[in-house]
């Protein structure tokens, strides 16, 4: 983190007497081919957990690919143009150069770490890659977040966050966090989702800890470990194992959980939010709450 400025934080003052969660489920990220071909993410969920369990979240796809170089065409991309309604979409990059393209009429580019993200509403069409250098790795995350039945036929929205949206904070001892969405001690995130959710990313150096609060009213939360190992409360995470932790979140008083790194350091994705518990209907890109929905979803994307 040479030449980057880390600002104090201190969100969960006061409130480190909350209990620690009980966790559901321990599961491994699971080997997905989410383009048709050889293309192989590691995915969080829903290859692990079920959408209900994860609800409001949809998908993690965790990703760490050499690029095929960077195109010219403002219209060309690596990962084709094709529709989505009825989510939100995130694309978070660790390292490499953005580059997404939407039927709204948005081209743009963004440096890492950095995300682009969408609310689809009643549909668009979009696509992305082609920003980073030829054989630089471009590694991050694509994150689907359900949206309420009542607004997933709002029109949609689009927002690029550079590097210095998203500052990161001190947390723990030898830690940082960058805040994608939702409020984090002074600061809230970015990223504007429909449902009420937290996201964070946090990183521990060697030996580093850390404790969190959830906030409030959110009776999810999940933490995938994404980078290194250590200790999520008392249960080890061996060193790059891809863990995802499911924790029960309905509790008032136990709202925490504590992350600590082993030798090699600790990385993992905060995934809190409030369910919506409805009906998920999903198809590909498309998700909605019943499959009369999805079905006529895909009779306007015939029409035009």
């Amino acid at each position: 983190m040479a030449g980057t400025e880390v600002y104090d934080c201190e969100a969960d003052a006061g409130r480190s007497t909350l209990a620690m969660m009980s966790i559901v489920q321990i599961v491994a990220a699971r080997k997905a081919h989410p383009f048709g071909d050889h293309r192989t993410v590691d995915q969080a969920f829903p290859g692990s957990l079920t959408a209900e369990s994860t609800d409001p979240f949809l998908m993690c796809d965790d990703f760490d690919m050499p690029s095929s170089g960077v195109v010219d065409d403002p219209d060309t991309f690596p990962v084709n143009w094709h529709p989505h309604r009825g989510q939100d979409v995130v694309s978070y990059l660790k390292s490499g150069v953005g580059r997404h393209g939407d039927s709204l009429g948005n081209r743009e580019t963004y440096a890492t770490p950095g995300m682009q993200w969408m609310s689809a509403g009643s549909g668009v069409e979009h696509a992305e890659g082609g920003g980073t250098p030829e054989g630089l790795l471009q590694d991050g995350f694509q994150i689907w977040v359900n949206v309420p039945s009542e607004k997933k036929m709002e029109d949609p929205r689009y927002g690029t966050v550079p590097p210095e949206a998203l500052p990161l904070l001190a947390v723990g001892q030898n830690g940082t966090a960058r805040v994608l969405a939702g409020r984090y001690a002074d600061t809230i995130g970015p990223f504007e989702s429909v449902a009420d959710i937290q996201m964070i990313d946090f990183e521990l150096g060697p030996h580093g800890t850390m404790t969190h609060s959830v906030p409030d009213g959110m009776d999810n939360c999940i933490v995938y470990v994404y980078k290194g190992g250590g200790w999520v409360n008392h249960n080890e995470v061996a060193n790059g194992s891809k863990l995802v932790v499911l924790f029960d979140a309905r509790s008032s008083n136990a709202r925490s959980f504590t992350l600590t790194a082993g030798s090699a350091g600790l990385m993992a994705l905060l995934f809190a939010g409030r369910r919506l518990d409805e009906p998920i209907a999903w198809h590909g890109p498309i998700v909605m709450n019943t499959k009369e929905e999805i079905r006529q979803t895909f009779a306007d994307i015939r029409s035009g």
